[in-house]
């Protein structure tokens, strides 16, 4: 059986800290906004897969700008952001009836490969969802109110998109309350099942390194040698 298949990338950022005029997910990067790589990366996973991107609506008309100059024609429904990431979420969530897995994505992080958002969606399908994660590489010391302590970092995973979830799990979620506790849509879900479905689980797949989430200078230069293969 074949599933039916959405992404919801979600991208509001506003280019503080990138020093930027324009917000950072309309940076160019290798020739075109940032943007347009990302959602590019999930077409070419599955053409037939429905896209929704979820920007602020006073970007609405300047994204349509960027598409017009850059000849940008990949399908895509277009939704007025929210106050926060959550109300973001919800609002694309609003605009899908007939998707089995929603996969959510953040628009900055143009880099995720194929494998990564196949292991997603084949883990969401078996398992009900799936989020990518890395190991911690370098030392974490865990701060107390006084002090700081050294911790096993192969307990701890660095978290990354595309989360991708059972559609009926995930709209029940986002009925929920915000909390400034919700951080990604895995800590919402979360909240969901200890109240709901206490023996669920978060799944944890192996993401890749390159998807970093392009939110300064340095990381524009990284995003830039990894798309030349400079590293």
């Amino acid at each position: 059986m074949t599933l039916k298949k959405t992404t919801i990338i979600v991208a509001g950022g506003s280019g503080m800290r990138m020093n930027a005029e324009i917000p950072k997910q309309f940076i160019e990067l290798s020739s075109k906004p940032i943007l347009m790589h990302t959602i590019e990366a999930f077409y070419s996973f599955d053409p037939t897969m429905r896209i929704i991107l979820v920007i602020p609506a006073t970007q609405h008309d300047f994204w349509k700008r960027l598409c017009l100059k850059h000849q940008f024609a990949i399908n895509h429904q277009l939704v007025f952001g929210g106050e926060n990431r959550f109300q973001s979420v919800l609002n694309g969530l609003k605009t899908v009836d007939d998707a089995d897995l929603i996969a959510i994505h953040d628009g900055v992080r143009p880099l995720v490969s194929q494998n990564t958002i196949q292991k997603c969606f084949d883990t969401a399908m078996q398992l009900g969802n799936a989020i990518p994660t890395t190991e911690c590489v370098e030392s974490i010391r865990e701060l107390t109110l006084d002090n700081n302590t050294a911790v096993d970092r192969s307990k701890y995973r660095l978290i990354q998109t595309p989360q991708v979830f059972e559609s009926k799990t995930l709209k029940a979620a986002y009925t929920q309350d915000y909390s400034s506790f919700f951080t990604d849509d895995a800590s919402v879900v979360e909240s969901y099942f200890a109240t709901n479905d206490p023996n669920a689980k978060i799944h944890l797949v192996d993401g890749n390194r390159e998807n970093i989430k392009i939110t300064t200078p340095y990381d524009l230069i990284i995003a830039e040698a990894i798309l030349k293969n400079e590293f």
